[in-house]
Formats: C-alpha cells, structure tokens, sequence
C-alpha cells in the first residue's frame, strides 16, 4: 500500500468476492460427498491440540529443516556425493591401493591430494550448508502468540505449535503455519495479506472469515471456544482448499477465502486470531520447495566424455604395458642368466619373477593404473567450480546490467550454467512484461461504433511508414490533434488518452451519449480494486490487481466517472449527470462478482441501480465476448469489431464491454444456484461454479471495447536487432490476440496457422467431439504440410519468414505424430510466435525445441505462467518485474530488463563459453603433457613401474604448480573487449556452433601435450644421459633427470599458458611465473628436510642443478623446442585460416596503426 495517511475503510466482502462465503447455507444445500473420503480426511480439533482424539492422528510438527545434511549424515552423504563422479572414484581407488607394495609412490603423497581437492568442495558445501542451518533456526525460533487456555495467550517459537493450537498473529508478522482465519482487528473479519513469498506478486490479497466465527475479538472470547475442521489432505496446490467447520453443531462450508498460507505476512490489519491447520512440512508452500530441475550444460556433459576416454587412454597403455612387461619378464631367464640383472629378479617376490610372468604383468598393470592416474586431471572439477562461482559474481556485478531506476542489478542465481550463456541458439521469450513494460495505459476505445482516442502507437507508426496510407484517425481527424504515444509521457499514471470529444464532459453532447454513459459506468464498477482516499488531499488512488484493471478505473475517473467508495454491499460514484450538466453522487447496491480467470476470459458484476434496476455488466476478450450478444445487441457489431482488429494491429490490448439487464426472477434463480455451487465441498467446485455463471452471461448488448497499451521496454528492438545479427533465433510465445502476433511479424513473408475458417467453424457447429478433433487435427497438418511447401519453394530467396501459430492449432501442432513436421517448419522460419499459448504449453513448446534439435535454448519471462518454460529451457531467465518474483525465483539467473540479455550473451556468454573451453582444453593439456612424461620414462625404464619423478612433484603437480595459471585463465581471459563482443555479434556464433570445444580442438591441444612430452623426455634423457653432467664427472641419475624433466615441464605448460592468453592482467602474470617461481622455491625447501622426507629431492637443486650449467642449458632450450610447434601451428592457422575472433583482433590492431599514422601525420603538419 501507499504510504501517507489514508482513509482505510472496514469492508465487509463476504457478498463481494466470496458469493456469501462468510455466511453459512441452510443445512440441506450442503454438500458433504468428499469430505472423510480419499485426499479428504484431515480432521483438526480446534483449541484443543492436546486432546486424545488429535494426539492419535501423529499430524507433524512445526519445525522445518531445509539443510541438505544433518551433524550425523554430512561425513557419509557428502562423501558419496563427491565420489559419485567417476574420476574422484578412480583416484579413491587408486589412493587405497597405494598402501599396498604395488604403489610406485608413498600412501600419503597419493592421498593427500585427493584430500585436499575433496576437503575444499566439502568445506564448500558445509558452508553453505550451514548457513542454511543458521535460517532454519532463525525461522523455527519466531515468535508468535498462543492460546495457552483461559483466554490467555503467551508468546511462544513457531517450532512448538501443534495443529489445532489458536494463535495470534499481529501487523507485519509473518504466519507460522497454514491457518484458518477466525477474526480479526476488523468487524467483518477482514484482512490484507502479502504473498510475495510465495509467489511474488506484490499486491495486497483480500481474505476473511466465516460470519459465524466474526464475533471474537478478543482474547477472553477464546476460554471456550471449540470447533471441528474436517478438510483436505496436505497438497501443494496454492488456491485451492475445500473443507468444513463445525461449530454450535452447524456446518460451513470453507475456501481459500479462509485459508492463510505460512511465510505470507499480515498487513494493514492490527492482528487476526487464527486456527493451525497444516503445521511444518503439511503446509502448502513447504509441499511447494521441491528442488528445482537439475541442468547441466553441454560443456559439462562433454567434459565428462573426455574424462572416459582419457580412462580408456590410461587403461590401454597400461595393458600394453603390461602385456609387453609380461613378455619380456618371461624372458628374463637365458640359461639360467639375468638379462635385466640391474632390477635383481632373484630377489623379488612376484613382481619382477621370470618363472610367474602373468602374475607379474597383472601385478605391474595394477602398478601403472596407479602411475599413469596423472593423466586425469584431479583438481578439474573444483577448478571450474571456483571459476563459475568468479564468473556469476562478475555477471552480478556487472555495471551496465544494473536497472538504477528499480535498483535491481543482474543476478546470477546458479553458476553451473555460466557457459550455456554463450551457446544459445533459440530465446523463447514471453510477450507482456518481458517485452512490455506491463505497464498500462488506456490510450483508445470504441464506443457505439465511434472511435475515441488520438494516441498513435510506434507501431501505428511503423505501419503507416510501411504501408503509405495515411491512419485512420488522420482520415478523421487534422494532423496536429495526433500524438505519439510513445514519445508523449503520461501525466497520470495508467492513462494517456486525449480526445475532446469525450473529455471533460462533452460525451454528452456525442450522438450515442446514452451508451458512453453506460460505457463509462461499467468502467467504474466492473472490477475488484479497492479505493484509498488521502485524507489530507482527497485524492482517490486504487489498489487493483492487475495493471489493466487499474488503468480502467482511472480513465473512468478522468472521464468523470469517479470510482471513490465501496461499502459490503454497495459502489459509490461521483458521475455527470447529462440532465444537470453536474457531478452527483450514485449508489450502486452491489449483488455478485464472477471474477475473471483463463478459462472463463471475463468478469461481470450485478448491481442495482438507484431506479431499482437490475444490471449485469461483463466486459472480456473478444473470443468470448460477441458470441455472448443478444440479436438485438449487435447494432455496432461490425463497426466495433473493425476497430478491436485496428487496435490489435497497432499492438494494443483490447476488452469488449457489454452489459443486460435483468429480471428478478432470473437473478432469484441465479443467486440460488451460485450459492449452492459455492457451498459445494468438493474438487469440482469452480467448474460448477463457472457453469452456473455461463447461465447469465448470455444476451449481452455491446457497449463498446477498450484497447491499452503495453510499451515496449527501453532498448528492446535494438536488443532483438542485435541478437539476430548473433544467429539466435526468437520465438515469442504470447497469450495476446492473433492480430498482434501478425502484426509482430510485419516486414516478413508469414506462415499463418489458425483454425478460424469458416469450414472449420462449421464442422465445429455440426459435427460430433471426435469428428471435430479429426477435422482440426487433419487442417493443422494440411497447413504445416503448406507452409513447409512454401519454405521450399522459397528457398533460393533471402526474404525471411515469420510462422504464426494460435494456441488451439497449437494443441495439435505438438502432439506426438506431427510435432516433427511442425518443428521442421518453425526451424526453417527466422522467427515464430504461438499467441493465444497457454502456460503449459508453452513449457511443450519450449522442451519440443530443446529436444527436436539439440541445441540450447534459453526461456525468458516474468510472470508466474512462464515458470514451466523457465524451468523447461537450458537456461531460464526472469525478469523482475510488475508481475511479481515467482519467474526470478525459477530462474537460473535474473535482469531486470530485456534489453540487457544483449550483453547478458554477447558479452558475458561469449567470455564464459571461451574462458571454459580454453580452461579445460589446457588442464587436459598440462595433464596429457606431465603424464605423458611419466609414461615414456617408465617406457624407457624397461616398464619397471618406476616414476620418473619423486613422490611429493606427483601429488603437487596439479595441486600447487599449475593449478592457479589456469584458473586465472577462467576467470579473466578475453579473446575481444566488451565493445567488440557487441560490434561484432556473429562472432557470438563461435559458441553455437562449439567451435571452441569441438572434439578436433580437444584432441588437438591432447596431441600438443604429446608432442610438448616427446620433445621434453628425449631433449632431457639424450642430453643428460650420455656424458658427465658436472665438473666433476659425475652422471646425471634418476633424481638429476628427473628433477630437470620437472623444471622443463614447468616452465613449458606456463609459457604455453603464456602464449594462449589473449587479455593479461597483473594477476595473471603474477600466477605464472610465480608458478616457476614457487617450482625453485619448493625444490629448495623441500630438498633441505631430511632425506627420509625428501627421498631422491635430498639437496639435488643446491648441491646438484643450481651449480650445473647443463641444467640450465638443458631447461632453456627444452623448453624452447617445446613450444615450437604450438607457436607455429598458431602463427600459420592465424595467419592463413584465422578464427573470427582473431579477424576481429586483426582489424583492431589494423585500426589502432592507422589510428597512430593519422596521429603522427597530424604532430608534422603542425609542426610544419
């Protein structure tokens, strides 16, 4: 509500908005069927928790746990979760089978690390946890007031109440349960009710009590209160509740009128007392938490087959090995002589054993599973977690994404798809809202036939520009009475209509001035806002619940129907009187509201006029609304209609009024049966209510229709210029009319599907349900089967096409036997728009996509019918807007506005996709390159199972030396600023088309570790190997060679993380070569603990490598002749065969040189 004094009157709705609910029907109309039967059978014993018949039924309590573990469960459940992928698995297997003596290495150096990369994700995860611990307490320890017997009631924490329990609940408290609303500060037991957290809309909702229970005020009036609910069982369904009350032996019905939802908050009302029904994990927004679908992206998913195949690599040379070992073990033994003496087999056990070869070669395969483990990268997996988490802080972060006017920034609300960002092929976006501005303004309207309004809309604009023509208001009307809309700013919200001669009275001297009356009239009492009136000023504001609601009861005041008062049973109205030419007061009994929903697409009220007459008046979609008129309604049918369809193509939402009167016999019978329908307990009860209401809504007169406009936001024609340039295509998926979605494709060949011709309206007239389902489905498919001819036959034509499908051809476009025809036409479209879609299906739409070709899809939308096409698509994007947070809150990240989705994927996407792909290119790059020397060295030793290198450079390998490089590399590394990401949006096609994380790339930077090995192994051991390798004349062994391969190792995979950089940064640098760095420093400490410690480390970089210029000699030009071949395969492929990104890096470089010619040619002229 708005602050400031207001004018907060006490109403009582029970005839308003709940048919009578609060009242209780005669016994005989009640209807018991479902009550005690199956999903009905939840019995509550009011103010009596503690009584034998409620302490048997075991309902649960009220604390709630929302952690993933408990103190008990953390060590079992988030080890299995971390060894459920299959490399932590191997290296647990690997690590136990190191205490055995078939480890090449010492347990501890193998375990260590699988410790440390399992603690740190651990750690991660039990923080989280435990914050989410610290909101359980927090939550489960609110206080509330409670009856404790007498009258009596004392505070307590939420965790102890029981179902039955009677609680107090004051202003701005949140409910600690799903209670039955008994009475509050207000006579007629009303009260105002937030539910943003449970489905974030922000308006205000309107509940309240039974009649029957009104009367308690006050705390005493509760010492002997006694009551029985008998009602449904716990579900997760948030509007609806079917139940009944006993009480002083009557029965009453109950609905969601009564029902107040735990975590909703209580305003504007000074306190309610409350029954608790559903307790804990019973109430309806814990049955709604379940955990969100899980999504991973194609990268990921891609990753792990990598990691198969490198298992498949170290399983094979570890067989071959083994085979080959086997081999030549059983031919150790040559008339009776060692050949292979230097391994001393006549002292082994088995291993080396020439008499038990086989079990010797089994043995070393064992052996080399464990050696050649170096190839799996095992800091991967918390490498890119660390990274995501760094990437989703930068999206949030992210100036230029920050909405100030709602103070809203981007918000990244998962990191797991961070990559999936740069890959998108399809948005499927909602229309109103996310699109819009879902901010209403009555700009026209037709009356009588006559259309008010001189508005023009940007896209009346656009037609007119495109079709020559000039609009039919300038047909009317002189030019400069013509504004437009968009350029004009409103002076008063939710209205911009100018036309003088409706305005400011003069309706009354139009032809058809008795039907603007009546026009005008439905405008100010067809609805559900509520009016607050400052005191201090007298102004009248509104709270609607809906944007086009409010926008109607505006205009109607700004016309002169002023809207100012609502009493239980009555609207007021100040109006112009077209006798007196004077404002008077009008009193309109209020009877009945059928309130709108989706099916019904309309509402009426009754009321009684102040002559006695009874009126309905109805306003709706068009869809629904001319087939309600009477014969002698339709005297401006055609006219009327023609201008709804000029509306609908200059993309404003339209409503058609219309109003009956009635007689009261017809109203006695009416109000009978919508009461019973009302006080019928059971899962039907809408339906009933909705056939009853189809009664009356029939031999309408029509009055005339609205049309309001939903601006497009700031920015999103250049956002969807911009996107398509990128290759992405956009499906928009709508509930508006036909005639906006035609007019949304315009400037494109369109591909129409609907069902409206007059031989399908035939068949629907005469024929049976099946027949009518056949003929729909066989005229769907004939214009699929068309619309596919016509993409064929245009398929040497650069003209794009629009596909334009309704929501009833829809229903059959996706079933299972022509989904993928229909998928093939929308495909070869540049752009398809489903109107008239329902929420489900535009989640089937959205997963059809996704499924049918493969390639990554991103929904878009704001509202809670958009929540399954979030959830459905790869990634889901919310925005938040008028409609609430329910879509931000299923979303995988949220903005506050369409037009930043362009950086959102050109720029954000674009990083992410490269920075992931280059990342784990490289790991499996310095990983195939380090184990790959471990390889070729036990090769060279005869398949011995000895390592080249010392155990603790194994197990620091990953960990400490290379590991910081390449998470640096994910977090900063760019290929092109953010300026050129947006000048240059085809380069966006680099992710779609995975060019950067292709099988040939990752295959081709696993062949440049071979090579970098190769080059490395053989430089170290043929030049070290043969001749002295100190002034001494001593002879590099296996600690001299092996330290020296490890330097080069090093220095190669950093220098290689050096050449592929695009973008440095200090931080970069300093990871680098303090990587080298920390490579000597280590050696020297290590090397300076004892031998027992250091084992073949033992003072070999002081006494040994540092004091020998071979070492040197040997790292500088190892590594030289390392990166040789990764430097001129790069220098040729950009020189000759350049990616797009280095074309775009190219023409950079190109203009800063021209740009420093021109400077310089500049300084000598001047100096001249």
């Amino acid at each position: 509500m708005k602050t400031g004094r207001r004018k907060m009157r006490k109403l009582h709705f029970s005839k308003i908005y709940s048919f009578r609910c609060g009242r209780a029907p005669p016994l005989e109309d009640y209807d018991h069927s479902h009550i005690g039967g199956p999903g009905f059978s939840r019995v509550v014993y009011c103010n009596e928790p503690g009584s034998f018949e409620a302490a048997v039924r075991k309902y649960v309590g009220n604390s709630v746990r929302s952690t993933k573990y408990t103190a008990a469960s953390f060590f079992p459940k988030a080890l299995f979760e971390q060894f459920r992928r299959v490399a932590n698995f191997y290296f647990l297997v690997v690590g136990t089978l190191a205490f055995t003596p078939l480890a090449p290495y010492t347990a501890v150096s193998a375990i260590l690390p699988l410790v440390v990369v399992i603690g740190a994700t651990m750690v991660k995860e039990g923080i989280e946890d435990w914050r989410r611990k610290q909101q359980d307490v927090e939550v489960n320890n609110r206080k509330v007031k409670i009856h404790r017997g007498d009258g009596l009631f004392e505070h307590t924490e939420w965790k102890n109440l029981r179902v039955g329990d009677i609680v107090k609940v004051e202003k701005d408290e949140f409910f600690p349960a799903d209670l039955l609303l008994l009475s509050s500060s207000y006579e007629d037991a009303i009260c105002y009710v937030e539910t943003m957290n449970l489905d974030g809309e922000t308006n205000l909702k309107l509940k309240q009590a039974l009649e029957v229970t009104s009367f308690l005020h006050e705390d005493c009036n509760f010492k002997d209160f006694k009551a029985l609910v008998k009602c449904e069982d716990p579900n997760a369904n948030l509007y609806s509740f079917v139940g009944s009350m006993e009480f002083e032996e009557q029965q009453h019905p109950l609905t969601p009128q009564q029902l107040l939802l735990r975590d909703s908050k209580l305003r504007n009302t000074d306190y309610l007392y409350g029954a608790v029904i559903f307790t804990g994990y019973d109430t309806k927004v814990i049955q709604n938490s379940t955990d969100p679908p899980s999504k991973r992206s194609k990268v990921e998913k891609k990753m792990d087959k990598i990691i198969y195949f490198l298992f498949f690599v170290l399983f094979t040379i570890a067989f071959g090995g083994s085979v080959y070992f086997g081999i030549t073990t059983s031919d150790d033994l040559d008339n009776g002589t060692m050949k292979r003496w230097y391994l001393k087999p006549d002292d082994s056990t088995i291993f080396f054993d020439p008499k038990r070869a086989t079990s010797a070669a089994i043995y070393h395969f064992l052996t080399a599973m464990m050696l050649y483990n170096y190839l799996i990268p095992i800091s991967l997996y918390v490498s890119i977690e660390i990274v995501k988490v760094c990437q989703s802080i930068f999206i949030s972060h992210d100036i230029l994404m920050y909405y100030e006017e709602a103070d809203q920034p981007a918000y990244a609300r998962t990191s797991n798809l961070n990559e999936e960002l740069g890959q998108v092929d399809t948005i499927l976006s909602d229309k109103t809202g996310t699109l819009t501005c879902n901010s209403m303004e009555f700009i026209k309207c037709s009356v009588g036939g006559t259309a008010y309004g001189r508005g023009v809309t940007k896209v009346e604009n656009a037609l007119s520009r495109r079709k020559g023509p000039p609009l039919p208001n300038e047909m009317v009307n002189a030019k400069d009475h013509i504004k437009d809309s968009s350029e004009t700013k409103s002076l008063i919200k939710g209205f911009n209509f100018e036309d003088k001669r409706i305005m400011n009275g003069n309706w009354v001297n139009e032809p058809n001035s008795s039907v603007v009356q009546k026009f005008l009239s439905l405008l100010a009492i067809c609805h559900t806002a509520i009016p607050e009136v400052d005191e201090d000023t007298g102004k009248v504001s509104y709270e609607a619940e809906s944007p086009d609601e409010a926008a109607f009861v505006i205009a109607a005041r700004e016309l002169g129907f002023e809207f100012y008062n609502r009493t239980q049973t009555s609207v007021s109205l100040h109006e112009l009187d077209p006798v007196s030419g004077k404002k008077v007061e009008r009193l309109y009994k209020l009877l009945n509201v059928l309130e709108f929903n989706s099916s019904r697409k309309r509402m009426s009220v009754m009321v009684r006029d102040e002559e006695g007459k009874l009126l309905l008046f109805c306003k709706g979609a068009d869809s629904v609304m001319f087939e309600r008129l009477a014969k002698d309604g339709r005297g401006f049918e055609e006219e009327t209609r023609a201008h709804v369809n000029e509306y609908a193509d200059a993309g404003l939402r339209t409503l058609i009024l219309a109003y009956r009167e009635l007689n009261e016999e017809e109203y006695e019978k009416f109000n009978k049966e919508i009461t019973e329908a009302k006080n019928a307990v059971s899962v039907d009860r809408e339906e009933l209510i909705d056939e009853v209401a189809e009664k009356i809504e029939k031999d309408l007169i029509l009055l005339g229709a609205t049309a309001v406009e939903d601006k497009l936001q700031n920015g999103v024609p250049e956002c969807i210029d911009k996107l398509a340039k990128a290759g992405i295509k956009l499906w928009v998926l709508t509930g508006d009319k036909m005639e906006t979605a035609i007019n949304i494709g315009q400037g494109m060949k369109q591909i129409i599907i609907n069902l409206e011709a007059p031989e399908i309206k035939a068949v629907e007239k005469q024929g049976e349900r099946y027949a009518i389902a056949q003929a729909l489905k066989e005229s769907v498919f004939h214009q699929i089967s068309e619309g596919k001819a016509q993409l064929t036959a245009s398929s040497g034509s650069s003209e794009p096409f629009a596909l334009i499908i309704d929501g009833k051809s829809l229903v059959y476009a996706i079933e299972d036997d022509m989904k993928t025809s229909f998928l093939e036409l929308a495909v070869g479209c540049a752009s398809v728009i489903c109107c008239r879609s329902s929420p489900k299906q535009k989640a089937l739409v959205t997963r059809l996509v996704k499924y049918g070709t493969g390639k990554t899809t991103l929904a878009i939308g704001d509202g809670a019918n958009d929540v399954g096409m979030l959830q459905e698509a790869d990634i889901g994007v919310g925005i938040s807007g008028v409609e609430g947070m329910q879509a931000v809150m299923s979303s995988d990240i949220a903005i506050a506005q369409f037009r930043f989705l362009e950086r959102l994927l050109l720029v954000h996407g674009h990083w992410c996709y490269r920075r992931i792909s280059s990342m784990i290119c490289y790991f499996f790059y310095k990983n195939v390159t380090f184990g790959s020397t471990i390889f070729l060295y036990e090769a060279h030793a005869s398949f011995s199972g000895k390592p080249a290198y010392n155990d603790w450079l194994l197990s620091l390998y990953n960990v400490f030396f290379t590991s910081l490089p390449v998470i640096a590399l994910g977090v900063f590394d760019q290929d092109v600023s953010a300026r050129y990401c947006l000048k240059f949006p085809l380069l966006y096609q680099e992710g779609v088309q995975n060019i950067l994380f292709s099988w040939c790339r990752i295959l081709g930077w696993m062949f440049n570790g071979l090579c970098s090995a190769v080059i490395i192994f053989f430089f170290c051991t043929n030049a070290l190997d043969p001749q002295a390798f100190d002034s001494n004349g001593k002879v590099a062994g296996l600690e001299i060679v092996g330290a020296t391969m490890y330097t080069c190792v090093v220095w190669v995979v950093n220098c290689q993380m050096a050449l592929a950089i695009s973008y440095f940064t200090l931080i970069q640098h300093v990871v680098i070569w303090g990587g080298i760095t920390l490579w000597y420093l280590f050696l020297l400490a290590y090397g300076a603990t004892p031998s027992t410690i250091s084992t073949t480390a033992y003072r070999v970089f002081i006494e040994c490598l540092v004091l020998s210029p071979s070492f040197w000699f040997v790292t500088f030009f190892g590594v030289i002749s390392a990166l040789i071949p990764y430097y001129s395969y790069s220098a040729f492929q950009m020189r000759f065969f350049p990616m797009y990104h280095e074309m775009i890096r190219w023409e950079r470089l190109e203009s800063i040189k021209v740009t420093h010619k021109s400077g310089v040619h500049n300084t000598g002229k001047s100096k001249e």
